[in-house]
């Protein structure tokens, strides 16, 4: 790839990054907002405005890889009725909200290329088709990758909700050493080309799946 297409393939991806982090953020301050704490309002993170939602390592792997994470939202779960049943809702939150977008993507996608021969086949429409593709790939991979139980994503909230008080202090002992797990897991995929986290073939399976219901719904 040469630097004018790697320039493009850029351009086409930030939108899509940033698309995913926001709402994946806001998804997770308002469901907190929503459940009663107001943590999130307060400290900025219902905002639309991405700097308050990075996380700069994070971003550089969703941008590269297609798989990263953002700034963690901070809950106080105590305001919630329910303590654990909340921080499960609040850490689903960002996950859904990001498959809701691939498939949303997904049907639009699949709309425009229904009508392919009438929209034609110019710089802008081709720009407009990848963008959608990385909507879609972005928001899978960070949708996919969160739900992993190793701290700082949203799959170890999940999984520190349901486990017993004996386990649970044990486990989030080791969560400051979590991204440091999370960046060598990735590089180490990239450097030997091997599966160490099932994120392809997850993303692959939700894919499939989201192109069948769409053409489907489309009756294609």
């Amino acid at each position: 790839m040469n630097y004018q297409e790697q320039f493009f393939d850029l351009i086409y991806t930030l939108p899509a990054v940033l698309l995913a982090i926001i709402l994946h953020e806001c998804a997770h301050g308002l469901m907190s907002v929503w459940l009663g704490d107001d943590t999130p309002r307060r400290q900025g993170r219902l905002s639309l405005n991405p700097l308050h939602h990075i996380d700069p390592m994070g971003v550089l792997c969703l941008a590269v890889f297609k798989i990263g994470w953002a700034k963690p939202v901070q809950v106080d779960p105590r305001r919630y009725r329910n303590g654990k049943r909340g921080m499960v809702l609040v850490a689903l939150a960002g996950p859904i909200t990001n498959f809701l977008l691939a498939f949303l993507a997904c049907l639009i996608y699949t709309l425009l290329w229904k009508h392919w021969f009438f929209l034609g086949t110019g710089r802008m429409v081709e720009a407009v088709y990848y963008i959608l593709l990385n909507i879609i790939s972005v928001n899978l991979g960070l949708g996919v990758f969160n739900l992993i139980p190793i701290p700082p994503l949203d799959g170890s909230k999940v999984l520190g909700a349901v486990l017993p008080e004996r386990y649970y202090f044990g486990y989030m002992r080791y969560e400051r050493y979590g991204t440091y797990v999370l960046i060598g897991l990735i590089m180490l995929e990239n450097v030997l080309n091997i599966d160490l986290l099932p994120i392809g073939g997850l993303c692959n399976w939700l894919l499939d799946g989201m192109l069948k219901v769409s053409i489907r719904f489309f009756g294609l």
